[in-house]
Formats: structure tokens, C-alpha cells, sequence
């Protein structure tokens, strides 16, 4: 597990672009046969994923979490972007088919990730935070995801967001998470833009089709900058920092968020006059 300290905004100011990816992208999600995991001490987030191909993998602690087990004193988030798969918590089996969610509550023991097929292995992605009390592990299939459409084509960001972890359906201690999806043809995402000062969030990019990329645009409202982003690669926005992006194509990308609230709508707006 590598550990990964995030900058604050007088820093943000005189970093280089090279500093910036340092920081706050993460760019070895994904591989094949591996568990990857990072630490943000920011909201004590962990960003990971688990790739199982010939045989199933474990989540394991490790040094970071001081912890016995790494669902001890936390909650999972598991969304599987890849084949259909199977995780198996504490020797229950859950069917994970793509676009689907496992919530995993704290006090899970044994968490082992396994794919269908090894051709075409599952992909999951891993997002946690401390938890505070036990909720039941939960799966989320895709129609059963709260479905909001926003946008305009005129402002070239028709899409639709899925909510799959958001209370009252799923319950949990901070963990909120789902995914959005940019309607053909259209490229921007959260502009006008906000920042939510209770609250991390981190945004993994997927389906970016080869040779397309994403714009991601963080940093204070008056001091912005931008990431350039690929398929299948995340960027963690602290709480001080819009996060914005637009593509040259449309793209997917999942958001979860931990902090002081779960409320989806505490927002900060910014005005499109203030943002330089």
C-alpha cells in the first residue's frame, strides 16, 4: 500500500505539472493478477483495485492501517468496471457483473476478489474510508441505482448518474459513491463547478476509448490547473479544489466521497465568473 500525502492550496499554487500527477493522480490502477492500493491520509481515503485473473486475490491490511484486517475499522466500496466476477466476503459469495457495486461493511474479515473468466477477468475498484459502525454488505446491481439525468446538449453535457451507494438505500458510515455517464457526443462534466469543504472526493475516469483523453480541472476556484487523464485512471480533489472535466469524447467516471456528511447536494457552487 503506498502512502500519499496531498498538498495544500498555497503549495497547489507553485506546483509543476509533473508535481501535480505526483500528488493527487493515481495511474496503476488495474493490473493484471494484483491488488494496488493508495493511502490519502486526506480523509484516511484509500483509493485501490483488484484485478483477479488465474487465481482469487485477498485484500490485505498492510502496515498502513495498524489494523488486524482491512475491514476492521472500515468500509469498502467495490465497482467493477471489467468481466463478471465474484467476491466472497467472510465465505459469502457475491456475483459481480459489470457496472455493479458491493458495499462491504466494517467488520468483514476475509474479502477475496475472483473472476468468471480469466480472458476477460473482472476489474474492480476500490474505494475506502474509516467506519464507525457495522452496516450490512450490500449489492448494488445497475437497475437498482438511483437514476438522475442532467444537461443540455447546447452545453455539451447531456449525461445520467447512477447513485449506488447513498442513504437511505444503502447504508453506511461516510462512504457515498456511483457513477456518471456522458450522453454521445457530449464532454463536459460539472462545470459550473463546485467544491465541497466537508467533504474528499475522488473521480475514476473509464470507458475513455483508446486515443481519447480527459481534461480534469482542479485546484481553488481562482487558482485552477488541469490533469490530463486516461482510461482507467483517478484523481483524488481535496476538499478545497473543484473537479471538473471535459474529454474529447464522452467518457464515464466514478465519484465517491467521505467527510463530515452524506448529503449528495452540499455543494459550493462557484460562478463561472469567479473561476480563472
Amino acid at each position: 500500500m503506498k502512502v500519499r500525502y496531498l498538498a495544500d492550496p498555497e503549495r497547489f499554487k507553485r506546483m509543476t505539472t509533473e508535481e501535480l500527477r505526483d500528488t493527487f493522480l493515481v495511474d496503476d490502477l488495474f493490473a493484471l493478477g494484483s491488488v494496488v492500493l493508495h493511502y490519502f491520509e486526506t480523509d484516511r481515503t484509500i483509493v485501490g483495485s483488484a484485478v483477479p485473473v488465474v487465481s482469487p486475490l485477498t485484500l490485505e491490511a498492510g502496515k498502513a492501517l495498524a489494523a488486524e484486517y482491512f475491514a476492521q475499522r472500515r468500509e469498502i466500496g467495490a465497482f467493477n468496471v471489467g468481466g463478471s466476477g465474484t467476491i466472497t466476503v467472510d465465505g459469502k459469495n457475491y456475483s459481480v457483473g459489470n457496472r455493479e457495486c458491493l458495499y462491504i461493511g466494517r467488520g468483514s474479515r476475509d474479502i477475496r476478489f475472483a473472476s468468471d473468466d480469466a480472458a476477460s477477468p473482472a476489474m474492480f475498484y476500490l474505494i475506502s474510508y474509516p467506519a464507525h459502525a457495522e452496516h450490512p454488505t450490500m449489492l448494488i446491481r445497475r437497475d437498482e441505482a438511483e437514476v438522475v439525468d442532467l444537461g443540455s446538449a447546447d452545453k455539451a453535457n447531456v449525461r445520467t448518474i447512477y447513485k449506488y451507494v447513498r442513504p437511505p438505500a444503502v447504508a453506511s458510515c461516510q462512504l457515498v459513491m456511483g457513477y456518471t455517464e456522458l450522453a454521445q457526443g457530449q464532454v463536459w462534466n460539472t462545470m459550473a463547478a463546485h467544491t465541497h469543504e466537508r467533504r474528499t472526493e475522488v473521480y475514476l475516469y473509464f470507458n475513455v476509448a483508446d486515443g481519447e483523453t480527459v481534461f480534469h480541472f482542479m485546484g481553488p476556484p481562482t487558482e485552477t490547473r488541469h490533469l490530463v487523464i486516461r482510461n482507467g485512471q483517478a484523481v483524488a480533489s481535496p476538499s478545497w479544489s473543484i473537479h471538473s472535466g471535459s474529454g474529447t469524447s464522452n467518457y464515464c467516471f466514478i465519484w465517491a466521497m467521505g467527510g463530515e456528511n452524506q448529503e449528495f447536494t452540499d455543494m459550493d457552487h462557484v460562478g463561472m465568473d469567479e473561476i480563472r
